[in-house]
């Protein structure tokens, strides 16, 4: 752990001193916003995707090697034993990093250095869709509403839900199972608003969003059963290869 923490380090120093901008994010943002204290194991960086040359090119520039492994979200920095995920959307390209991420990010020191870290609001965005079947993020997201609930942007995060209502629905419904004594740290009006929300679809058009929340559970609905894969243009953001890079990684 040693030897990881020194190569955080050195890949932060090295984004500074370039004056690259990035976030932190992953288990030091969940971390700080939920207050728990757990190990963190791995260092996440949120960066905008228009940032990712300028991005690989300072870290190799100190000797660290870098790769794009999924060019719809997700670079990397690697040494022995260790790495740094650079993230710029999400694994469904639902969750894009853009300019509201900064201007809403604090101040904070982790690991020696002044940084800003990801806003609780778009942090708590990109976990409600992770629901696969070796990994779901539904307790950091109730942990996050449970710390923070009382000063969210709720406005602000139901935009961020818009087309997807239904998510962070379910996420608010639990969260009144998990924690029925502290239900009214949700706005009441939330609830409202993402029950009413409409369920669309294009006419003529059998989709499937359950791509969107597991890449790997509803494949047999769009290899098998004629649904449309929501994540590709136009409905979502992926094409059919950056779909079939991520698919091929599926362990």
């Amino acid at each position: 752990m040693t030897d990881s923490i020194a190569f955080y380090r050195q890949v932060l120093r090295a984004l500074k001193a370039a004056d690259i901008p990035f976030l932190i994010g992953g288990g030091y943002a969940t971390a700080r916003h939920t207050r728990i204290d757990r190990r963190v194991k791995d260092l996440d960086l949120m960066i905008r995707r228009a940032d990712w040359p300028d991005t690989a090119r300072a870290l190799r520039k100190v000797g660290i090697h870098t790769y794009l492994p999924f060019p719809h979200w997700l670079g990397k920095a690697v040494t022995t034993g260790a790495l740094v995920d650079i993230i710029f959307s999400s694994g469904n390209a639902v969750v894009a990093v853009d300019d509201q991420w900064f201007e809403r990010s604090e101040t904070t020191r982790v690991l020696g250095f002044t940084v800003r870290l990801c806003p609780p609001e778009e942090l708590l965005w990109s976990k409600a869709f992770i629901m696969e079947r070796e990994r779901f993020d539904g307790a950091d997201v109730l942990h996050l509403i449970r710390a923070a609930g009382r000063t969210l942007d709720w406005k602000h995060l139901c935009n961020r839900f818009r087309g997807h209502e239904r998510v962070l629905l379910a996420h608010v419904v639990i969260f009144g199972y998990v924690y029925p004594t502290e239900a009214d740290v949700i706005p009441r009006w939330v609830v409202r608003h993402l029950a009413e929300a409409p369920i669309s679809a294009p006419p003529g058009v059998k989709l499937c969003r359950g791509t969107i929340l597991s890449r790997s559970q509803y494949l047999v609905d769009i290899r098998k059963w004629g649904y449309a894969d929501a994540r590709l243009r136009p409905f979502g953001r992926m094409t059919l290869r950056e779909r079939s890079i991520w698919t091929r990684a599926i362990r």
